[in-house]
């Protein structure tokens, strides 16, 4: 005799209760309801992206924001964090290398030229000394003498609070400072600074006005319930941005040997983290196109993803941009226009 097929309870289904709770409502999910949601089987996967989909047509509209991001400092960097190939305690090919200002303005203007509202200057520093930061305003003086109205975001390490005074003054209107994992894992990722001392930094640049990007790695060896208390540790801090990684196993540093995250894993992981923070932009970085593939990363951007990097990232290749231009054109979401306001 063949057993009848298990009934879903839709009283307590994690799917049913987030369309009442984060679609209807708004109110994020709380971090066991995460873990319900990660721990969804492929079966499910389906009806959780549409729902995350929904989520973030209601909440934060049709509009996909793009950014390009550029390396003023590459390599060298005396920190110890394992997913890193610029690290200078770890035997990767990177080498340490500057930018120039006028390759600077070139870069800006080419992301402008793809369409992007968003252009991040990043350093592979602990924190930025005053020879970067002098080459930042330098930076972003050429670039507005060139004619280029972009919006300028930074990411350049940890800060103090004279430091983000002088990002304000410069006219950098958001900062990007990823807490990489949550905080119970964070100690197996990094050893040479704590998980505190990013989320200081963090409280300091919401506290003077400027935009908050935070968001992590997923695949670093974390559990389920971390990536479930990570979800939610960032939508405590209530970031304007949250840029979702999967990880590059890159060559010579301590996560050289991991798995690539599965593709149902890394879309259940999108769609939980929408379903975390349903008001937040959500942004598709470095790895997806290892992670997803072309297939893939069209099945995020119907997942709840709202935000996309184009073009390579700091030390690996991206798709060319025109293609994911293309496929945003394909799924008719138009990319937002430069804010007026800032």
């Amino acid at each position: 005799m063949t057993a009848a097929p298990e009934q879903v309870d839709r009283s307590t289904d994690v799917v049913d209760v987030a369309r009442e709770q984060v679609l209807e409502r708004g109110v994020g999910l709380t971090e066991a309801q995460v873990l319900e949601v990660l721990e969804l089987p492929d079966d499910r996967i389906s009806d959780l992206l549409a729902l995350a989909h929904d989520v973030r047509m209601r909440w934060c509209g049709p509009e996909v924001e793009v950014e390009g991001i550029v390396s003023l400092k590459t390599g060298g960097c005396p920190e110890d964090c394992h997913f890193c190939s610029q690290s200078g305690q770890f035997p990767s090919p990177v080498r340490s290398a500057w930018l120039d200002i006028p390759g600077l303005v070139k870069a800006a203007r080419q992301t402008a030229d793809t369409g992007a509202t968003e252009f991040c200057i990043v350093a592979a520093v602990r924190g930025p000394d005053k020879r970067l930061l002098s080459q930042v305003r330098d930076g972003i003086k050429a670039i507005r003498d060139d004619g280029n109205d972009i919006q300028i975001a930074c990411s350049l390490g940890m800060l103090t609070q004279e430091q983000v005074d002088e990002l304000v003054a410069m006219g950098v209107h958001r900062y990007n400072h990823n807490l990489e994992t949550a905080r119970s894992h964070f100690p197996n990722v990094v050893t040479t600074h704590s998980w505190e001392e990013r989320w200081d930094t963090l409280r300091m640049i919401r506290d003077a006005g400027m935009e908050v990007c935070c968001g992590g790695i997923i695949g670093m060896g974390e559990t389920l319930a971390q990536r479930a208390e990570f979800a939610v540790q960032l939508a405590s801090l209530e970031p304007d941005e949250v840029p979702l990684n999967f990880l590059i196993p890159n060559p010579g540093t301590p996560y050289e040997n991991y798995p690539v995250v599965e593709g149902a894993d890394a879309l259940r992981a999108v769609a939980a983290f929408r379903l975390a923070l349903p008001r937040t932009i959500l942004r598709f970085a470095g790895g997806r196109e290892l992670t997803f593939g072309d297939l893939g990363a069209k099945q995020g951007m119907l997942g709840g993803i709202n935000a996309i990097i184009v073009g390579n990232y700091l030390t690996n290749l991206g798709r060319p941009a025109v293609q994911d231009l293309e496929m945003l054109d394909e799924l008719s979401m138009p990319i937002k226009a430069l804010s007026q306001t800032l």
